[in-house]
């Protein structure tokens, strides 16, 4: 049985190391690009947020002021036991989220949305956000925070079958230019796009795909793979750099996620997740021991499924699946 206790200082502690310490594959790719950058200012710009970066962690304050609105990811084996269950885990992370707001510290960006009043520490209506997965097999719980800005960088379209690949690229890069000229995303940015599902599954679908993957990772169909790369390398040829300013240095990396969706439709979503790839994950063990990384491993064979019945990857799927 894991205690609240545990899940609660995992949750504490992921918030924590999600303000300060920049994730390693996000950090080397931005290192990646700054010898790649032409643009002088953009150059400055990637080096200028590299420095940045190494100050928090040598100060152990937020890298970024702005801290967004963090949120969970919870992926929980089928055989995991919690103390009091469900709701015993998630008012574990409310209390976590309160207190990381105060000794971290978080600014306490949650506010209502119509009176603007605020609990001072990002807990309130639906907040935070937690997103529930599950793992058969695994008597774990994994518990990943992201901090993402919540304002801008985000956009939706209801797209067409006849659409295509091009009506893809398209709005990508609508979007892109868009929340490049207005300034409404912090670049270079892992961007994760949501195709298929509902409208609301298209969006989370999307999100997940910026915030949940390490840059270099693809998704396993080489179809979407290769998708992948050739949206990463348009975002950069459009002439945009660091934070805006004129280079080649717009997307770090492009992630795809699908849902199946309806007949007559293809929803889109585009989603930045800022030059604060703010995320962390703790694995809390049924023995109570802890341990913590940076990579989500949110997108398991087991979430990507689409037959009826599930097997493992080394058995076969039966034709009835």
């Amino acid at each position: 049985m894991i205690a609240n206790s545990t899940i609660e200082e995992a949750a504490y502690r992921v918030m924590e190391k999600a303000a300060i310490d920049i994730p390693e594959d996000y950090l080397s790719g931005i290192k990646g690009m700054i010898d790649l950058e032409k643009g002088d200012l953009s150059a400055f710009v990637l080096q200028s947020m590299v420095e940045n970066w190494e100050a928090a962690t040598e100060d152990r304050r937020p890298m970024c002021a702005d801290t967004g609105l963090p949120r969970y990811y919870v992926k929980v084996g089928n055989e995991a036991a919690a103390e009091k269950g469900f709701v015993g885990i998630e008012r574990a992370l409310r209390c976590a989220t309160a207190r990381a707001t105060h000794d971290v510290p978080l600014r306490p960006n949650r506010v209502h949305p119509l009176w603007r009043t605020d609990n001072n520490n990002n807990v309130g209506i639906n907040a935070p956000e937690i997103e529930w997965s599950f793992e058969p097999g695994a008597d774990w719980i994994d518990i990943t925070t992201v901090h993402k800005g919540g304002l801008f960088g985000t956009d939706y379209r209801m797209l067409f079958p006849g659409d295509g690949i091009d009506g893809i690229k398209r709005f990508y890069l609508d979007t892109l230019v868009a929340f490049g000229k207005r300034g409404l995303a912090c670049q270079p940015a892992i961007v994760g796009v949501g195709l298929g599902g509902s409208k609301d599954t298209c969006m989370q679908l999307g999100k997940q795909a910026a915030c949940l993957r390490t840059v270099g990772d693809r998704n396993p169909d080489p179809k979407i793979t290769e998708l992948e790369l050739e949206l990463k390398a348009l975002g950069n040829d459009i002439g945009m750099g660091a934070m805006g300013f004129i280079g080649s240095s717009m997307v770090v990396d492009c992630h795809i996620e699908v849902g199946h969706t309806h007949t007559g439709g293809m929803p889109m979503s585009v989603h930045t997740f800022c030059l604060s790839s703010r995320r962390a994950t703790a694995r809390i063990h049924a023995d109570g021991t802890v341990a913590y990384r940076t990579d989500p491993q949110w997108f398991t064979p087991y979430l990507r499924r689409e037959t009826v019945e599930w097997q493992t990857p080394a058995e076969p799927l039966s034709n009835s699946g």
